[in-house]
């Protein structure tokens, strides 16, 4: 009898794990997740999670409370680590203020047109496809340092976002190179991590897509390590780019929830449209 619990139980110890694993679904963990982002970093309590099946759409989460996470973004997740990854860098692109910062973009694209002519060089270059994908890219890395400051005081492995941009679709020209999917923002991201969190580089984290990532990014970092100049103009670039997010989530935690950009808009959009009266 004995021997046939004991082997009963053995049996359950390697049935549990499996069904474990196959009952993990990161839509049912935005929530659970999204809290612990929010308390360890005294965000509002107010904020709710909502997975969506369109694009993430947070400019009006300063009014909603509610921040989007898409559904598309959340297939790239195979833990709470990168679960976590997706949720921040939303938080980071609302804590950065990319709302306010668009609705300013347009408003100045709109006065420019309104002074110089559709065929005029400086006008056709600031609404440019490359000007625009360089603005995006930027707004990009400053979401993704925000949201490894983020993973790091919430207990969550920041690398898990360099393997979640490296997990979503790259260009053509990345393929053909055989460089990482996303490979300058994921750059970006690590050496925020390397320079403010070196200890957290140092643990790793296990898994092929970083594996893979290494391997692009090793020789890279040994370059710029082997020459002052990219040494110090990194130590330089890092140290502004710190004081700034630092900057950014003081700001948005002051004003219970409204980015130092959308405060700006808003006060400016308040002047104009009295003005207009």
């Amino acid at each position: 009898m004995k021997k046939i619990f004991l082997s009963v139980f053995l049996l359950a110890l390697l049935i549990l794990p499996s069904s474990a694993a196959a009952t993990w679904n990161a839509e049912s963990r935005v929530g659970s997740v999204g809290k612990v982002v929010v308390e360890k970093n005294s965000l509002p309590a107010k904020l709710q999670f909502s997975v969506v099946e369109t694009s993430a759409d947070n400019s009006e989460t300063v009014t909603t409370n509610v921040v989007q996470i898409s559904k598309e973004d959340l297939k790239y997740a195979g833990n709470d680590n990168e679960v976590a990854a997706v949720i921040t860098y939303e938080l980071g692109q609302i804590i950065n203020g990319k709302s306010g910062k668009e609705h300013l973009r347009a408003a100045a694209k709109a006065l420019l047109a309104e002074k110089l002519s559709q065929e005029n060089i400086v006008n056709t270059a600031a609404n440019s496809e490359f000007v625009k994908n360089k603005v995006s890219l930027g707004d990009q890395k400053e979401a993704d340092m925000t949201a490894i400051d983020l993973m790091i005081n919430a207990g969550y492995n920041p690398l898990a976002l360099v393997v979640v941009i490296t997990k979503m679709p790259g260009s053509n020209l990345e393929t053909i190179l055989g460089t990482p999917a996303n490979s300058e923002r994921a750059m970006s991201a690590f050496d925020y991590l390397s320079y403010n969190y070196p200890a957290k580089v140092k643990a790793g984290y296990g898994c092929q897509e970083y594996r893979n990532f290494l391997a692009y990014a090793n020789p890279i970092v040994e370059k710029r390590n082997q020459s002052k100049r990219l040494a110090k103009k990194y130590a330089k670039l890092q140290e502004k780019i710190k004081k700034n997010r630092a900057k950014s989530l003081a700001q948005y935690k002051k004003t219970g929830g409204l980015s130092g950009w959308d405060a700006t808009y808003t006060v400016l959009h308040e002047l104009s449209t009295n003005s207009e009266k």
